[in-house]
């Protein structure tokens, strides 16, 4: 299955957002979402969000449980890697 998501916003080093659809709007739709913070003398903080709505939202809890696992994976190993760099 391939998702083609539509960018929602694009703020040069500060935000990416955009919004994918499983098949069609109102199914399954995730809005996905990076933003950075300043957080002190040379620190930053990332937050990360996702959204889902849709008619199949209620049934997918497993999924999102797997999903909100892979997140938390993909932000401790940028974490990790951007603290190795300084």
């Amino acid at each position: 299955m391939t998702i083609r998501p539509t960018i929602l916003v694009i703020r040069t080093e500060r935000e990416l957002r955009w919004i994918g659809h499983l098949v069609i709007p109102g199914i399954f739709d995730g809005e996905h979402g990076f933003v950075i913070e300043p957080a002190g003398e040379n620190r930053v903080r990332l937050i990360q969000r996702e959204t889902f709505k849709g008619l199949l939202v209620p049934f997918s809890g497993s999924l999102l449980g797997n999903t909100k696992r892979s997140f938390s994976k993909m932000n401790l190993a940028l974490k990790e890697r951007v603290e190795q760099a300084n």
